[in-house]
C-alpha cells in the first residue's frame, strides 16, 4: 500500500512510503491497513487503511482502541486530502437512486448489488453524503449530487479504467 505525507514545512513538498498492511480495519478479516504514528502523538495507534483495493491509502483512523474504534476517522476526499472527517460508527446519510434514506458508510451497499463494496463521501462535512462511488457492470461509476438536496444529480463513468470519466448523464 503506498501512501504520501506532506512535510509540514510548508513548502508544498511531499513524501511516499510504501508499507505491508498489518491491520483490519474494516472489520471483514483482511489487513487493509497499516498501523502508526499518523498523529504524532509518540503512540502507534493509528492506521491508514486501502478499503477500495487500489494500493492507496484511503482511510486513516486515529487513536484505534483495543476493539479498533477509533476516536477519529477520516478518507481521502478524492484529492489526495484527508478532508473527510466520517463518524465511524454509521452517523453518515445518504439515499439511493431509489430515493431511500440509509446510514452507514463510508464502504456501504450503494449500487445493491449485495456487496458492501461501494463508499459514500460526504465532502462538505454536513453528514449526508454527496458523493457515492461504486463498481459497475461496465466499469467505475461516481454519483454526484451537485446542489446539496441529497438527491444524485449526474452520473459518471469510467469504461476504460483510466481513472477518468469517460461519460456524464444528468439523473
Amino acid at each position: 500500500m503506498e501512501y504520501c505525507f506532506g512535510a509540514g514545512a510548508g513548502d508544498g513538498s511531499a513524501t511516499m512510503w510504501i508499507g505491508t498492511p498489518d491491520t483490519d480495519l474494516d472489520g471483514d478479516g483482511a489487513l487493509d491497513a497499516l498501523r502508526l504514528d499518523f498523529d504524532g502523538d509518540g503512540l502507534v495507534d493509528d492506521a491508514i487503511g486501502d478499503l477500495d483495493g487500489d494500493g492507496l491509502a484511503d482511510h486513516a483512523a486515529l487513536d484505534l482502541d483495543d476493539d479498533g474504534l477509533a476516536e477519529s476517522y477520516f478518507t481521502d476526499d478524492g484529492s489526495g486530502t484527508w478532508a473527510v472527517a466520517v463518524d465511524r460508527g454509521g452517523g453518515l446519510r445518504w439515499f439511493g437512486l431509489d430515493g431511500v434514506e440509509h446510514t452507514g458508510g463510508p464502504v456501504v451497499d450503494f449500487d445493491a448489488d449485495g456487496r458492501a463494496d461501494d463508499q459514500v463521501i460526504d465532502t462538505d462535512g454536513n453528514g449526508l453524503a454527496d458523493r457515492a462511488l461504486c463498481d459497475g457492470p461496465s466499469g467505475a461509476l461516481g454519483y454526484v449530487d451537485t446542489d446539496g438536496d441529497g438527491r444524485w444529480d449526474a452520473e459518471l463513468a469510467d469504461t476504460d479504467g483510466d481513472g477518468t470519466a469517460d461519460t456524464a448523464k444528468r439523473l
